[in-house]
């Protein structure tokens, strides 16, 4: 740790230069997990070095992806627990490029805080390095900006970004779609990174309780269940692609079905969504009771149950899910693609 760099004018303004120092310090470790064989770099660089193996891969396309964590992150400070919300960082970046079918390669952050409290940007590292070895991407730089006066003492931001390859002969578009092709779900592990603003409004989590027990929820407190990371389908879906032709993938974000399942559809056909066959979680129940949410607006702005689907030909669909389950995913059939200018109806 750098000993001799202080400056005592700076500290006097809120910037404790020393405290970034130990915080790099007590990261490394978790840093260390995430490291791969492409790795050229140790952290406190003014660069992340990656050195790309592109051994097996005719035409190397490049996917980047970027995001935060949003406004969960209040629940993180309500919680007081910072450990988790890394793997969300992680999983909105990597969840987005594996929909193109890219492996992640590396993923950098970026914390800015009122203060600079070692102990808790380590927590927040260390969940981003937890999401990093789940998406198999090395975590090769990184960034913590203090900024007295523009963030509270106790709050911060985390923003995000990864790159990833894919061949260009492998890349999943839309191209070979055809009406019959079949819809696959891998379920969520809950409200995942977004829609908190309409959680947090429903709630009313900074004045109510959300640490109790809750039975609508299986006993787990709403704060708790509302704190689950999102899940990272990185590996599962890399180890369909090795046996399975994938036609289309969506990660099922904000704007829910309605936005994301489209994306991945060409003009002419549309997702037919059988909405009897979507396992809807428990904390989705709630939150449409609590705030007295439509159907559709729930399915347009949460995933219900469903962090990403999946586009296969009938023959495949169910190879395809039986790889899915020897991977981890309880991936079942929700809908198939219909010949429609409606891109998409759940009925």
């Amino acid at each position: 740790m750098n000993t001799n760099s202080r400056s005592d004018s700076y500290a006097a303004a809120g910037v404790d230069i020393t405290a970034g120092y130990k915080a790099v310090e007590l990261m490394k470790q978790h840093i260390a997990k995430t490291v791969t064989s492409g790795v050229y770099s140790d952290v406190g660089g003014f660069g992340g070095l990656f050195e790309l193996d592109l051994t097996g891969i005719t035409k190397p396309v490049l996917v980047s992806g970027t995001d935060g964590v949003g406004t969960k992150l209040k629940i993180a400070f309500l919680l007081d627990k910072h450990d988790t919300v890394g793997i969300d960082c992680v999983a909105m970046c990597v969840n987005d490029i594996i929909c193109c079918g890219a492996k992640p390669l590396f993923f950098l952050d970026y914390i800015a805080c009122g203060k600079n409290f070692p102990e808790k940007i380590a927590d927040i590292v260390k969940g981003v390095c937890d999401g990093c070895v789940q998406s198999g991407a090395a975590l090769i730089g990184g960034e913590t900006a203090e900024m007295p006066g523009f963030y509270p003492e106790d709050e911060y931001d985390l923003a995000g970004y990864c790159t990833g390859v894919v061949d260009k002969e492998k890349i999943i578009n839309n191209k070979e779609m055809n009406a019959g092709d079949i819809i696959i779900a891998l379920p969520s592990s809950g409200v995942h990174s977004n829609g908190f603003s309409l959680v947090r409004k429903v709630f009313d989590v900074e004045n109510s309780d959300i640490k109790s027990p809750c039975p609508e929820l299986g006993g787990k407190s709403i704060g708790e269940t509302l704190l689950t990371p999102t899940k990272i389908y990185v590996k599962p879906v890399l180890a369909l692609l090795e046996q399975i032709r994938v036609k289309g993938i969506s990660h099922i974000t904000g704007g829910g079905f309605y936005e994301n399942i489209p994306r991945s559809i060409p003009d002419g056909l549309g997702a037919k969504i059988d909405k009897s066959s979507v396992r809807i979680l428990p904390i989705f129940d709630l939150l449409a009771k609590t705030g007295g949410i439509s159907e559709r607006d729930m399915f347009n702005t949460y995933n219900m149950g469903v962090g990403m689907s999946i586009v296969v030909s009938p023959e495949d669909s169910g190879k395809a899910i039986e790889i899915l389950k020897a991977n981890g995913e309880d991936a079942y059939i929700i809908g198939e693609i219909i010949k429609s200018e409606e891109k998409i109806t759940i009925c």
